[in-house]
């Protein structure tokens, strides 16, 4: 049972796994079959290499690599070692990665020659001579003179001992996440042993996980969402199939070859496979659910994966801050509330929504979401004021999220704060008139922004991606919406653009979108 994880330590997962079930198979990454007892030997290797290095507890170890199965091995050498985990995006360029390797304090760094388009290699022997606590360069998948491989690490473990290393899973924080950025830099997030093991468990029983369940594994694993998948694959003792990149077409052949149950991501994974030109030819039916999480999901996309993929959809809500989930949809709940709402709170989780100056409102009222958890982090590292400014003294998180709560507890998600579009003293809802965008079949993608105006104060603009061969026209697009929402929600502007841009977790970086159409005079603005 997934409950005796609890009080364990990310390292005692996989021990526990390994005694356990040591010749199942954990992970299938497209080349290569792993099964627990070689997982968990890998693993001790790297972490008794990385403490010949001198990495001891509490040290941060930065690693910058693809869903690789190293990665997941990383993962757990860390813990084993008692260090702490500084995951983050193989596509920053250097100032980014130079961030987070210097707020971190990072003394290691395990990444790849090039990927994304980046020179990774180039890269990080330039940040290393301007950032002193990073002292070593740990190359995986290829090598260069003087500096240390993957392999050699882990050769250096070989038959070797380490020693035992004590963690007070409530205290000893085991990962600095950074928050994406999608304004301003981004902040790292320090989450314990306790934080991310009660929530992985927690979502473990909301999804009603089986020993026989096999996860595919969209989401990139330097994300929350990807750290939390390693987890719950391993303290579930379960099966994952990896996939490096995400492709849409690979990801179905996956699905049908592995007899994949579980599937998880964020809305614009399931969007993409529902409008593949050859979906229809694939056999899904080892599904078993589908988990939407990331980002708000447009009610005729859920009922699409229920009809054409033919699996109910368990949707989820939470964060980085938070371990990441906080809500769930049930099996048991209808269509309209597996549509409309996150679901409730998960065991270990409080909710409640608040007005501008933190009082809780009614039920159904819109307000800000807060929550109190076990996930809940410590704080954003280095930064106690931003910390104290979304974490109350009686440990409420304050999260940015606008929505309701009703009388049986049901979170619906407006939106968030930093979205919301005032036009004229009207409230507009970004979700809700995204969500009927997408009921129109040439829309593909549909995100909605506020752009400034000197009489209204701030005015919507729809950006669209049309579905492959479609040809709506923003004349089309523009009578489709005036005939479906009150006058000043209809976007006073429609731009149909050939990509959203967004996180590598698959989140639309509005604020980006709004520069690239301001900059571009996409619009006439006033």
């Amino acid at each position: 049972m997934v409950t005796s994880c609890y009080g364990l330590s990310v390292a005692q997962l996989l021990e526990k796994a390994n005694q356990s079930c040591p010749e199942k198979e954990v992970i299938y990454d497209g080349d290569r079959r792993i099964t627990y007892s070689a997982l968990h030997r890998e693993a001790l290797e790297v972490a008794i290499g990385l403490h010949r290095l001198g990495v001891r507890k509490g040290d941060r170890v930065a690693v910058s690599l693809p869903a690789w199965y190293e990665f997941i091995v990383a993962v757990f050498a860390i813990a084993k070692v008692g260090g702490i985990l500084v995951p983050f995006n193989t596509r920053y360029r250097e100032e980014e990665a130079e961030h987070i390797l210097r707020d971190s304090g990072a003394k290691v760094v395990l990444f790849t020659k090039e990927y994304d388009g980046v020179n990774h290699f180039e890269q990080f022997q330039s940040i290393q001579k301007r950032v002193e606590s990073l002292q070593y360069l740990i190359t995986v998948r290829f090598y260069h003179s003087g500096l240390i491989s993957y392999d050699e690490l882990r050769e250096a473990g070989v038959n070797q001992a380490l020693p035992e290393v004590a963690i007070d899973v409530e205290e000893d924080v085991f990962s600095i996440i950074y928050t994406s950025g999608t304004t301003g830099k981004p902040k790292g997030a320090m989450l314990t042993h306790h934080n991310l093991v009660s929530s992985m468990i927690n979502s473990c029983i909301g999804i009603n996980i089986q020993t026989d369940d096999v996860f595919l594994h969209a989401s990139p694993f330097f994300h929350v969402m990807g750290l939390a998948g390693i987890l719950r694959l391993v303290g579930s003792e379960t099966k994952a199939v990896i996939l490096e990149k995400y492709q849409v077409e690979k990801a179905l052949q996956l699905i049908e070859q592995e007899k994949v149950t579980i599937h998880s991501g964020v809305p614009t994974i399931f969007i993409l496979e529902l409008n593949h030109p050859n979906f229809s030819s694939y056999d899904l039916s080892s599904l078993r659910v589908s988990i939407m999480a990331g980002a708000p999901c447009p009610v005729e996309v859920i009922r699409r994966i229920k009809e054409e993929m033919g699996c109910p959809v368990l949707v989820s809500f939470g964060m980085t801050e938070t371990s990441p989930i906080l809500t769930m949809t049930s099996f048991e709940d209808d269509e309209i509330i597996q549509a409309e709402t996150v679901g409730r709170a998960l065991a270990g989780v409080e909710l409640k929504v608040v007005d501008e100056n933190r009082k809780e409102v009614r039920e159904n009222e819109v307000g800000e979401i807060a929550c109190r958890t076990e996930g809940l982090m410590k704080g954003y590292y280095n930064l106690p004021e931003k910390t104290r400014e979304v974490i109350d003294e009686d440990r409420w998180f304050y999260t940015g999220d606008l929505g309701t709560i009703d009388g049986d507890g049901y979170v619906r998600i407006i939106g968030r704060k930093k979205d919301l579009v005032i036009r004229g003293g009207y409230n507009i809802y970004p979700s809700e008139i995204e969500e009927v965008f997408y009921t129109h079949p040439s829309v593909n993608e549909a995100a909605i922004i506020g752009l400034p105006d000197t009489v209204l104060g701030e005015v919507s603009c729809a950006a669209i991606t049309l579905k492959e061969h479609a040809d709506a026209t923003v004349e089309e697009l523009e009578q489709f919406i005036k005939q479906q929402v009150a006058d000043y929600k209809a976007p006073d502007h429609i731009v149909i653009v050939e990509e959203l841009p967004k996180t590598p977790s698959g989140k639309i970086m509005k604020f980006v979108l709004k520069d690239s159409i301001v900059k571009e005079k996409a619009v006439v603005l006033r």
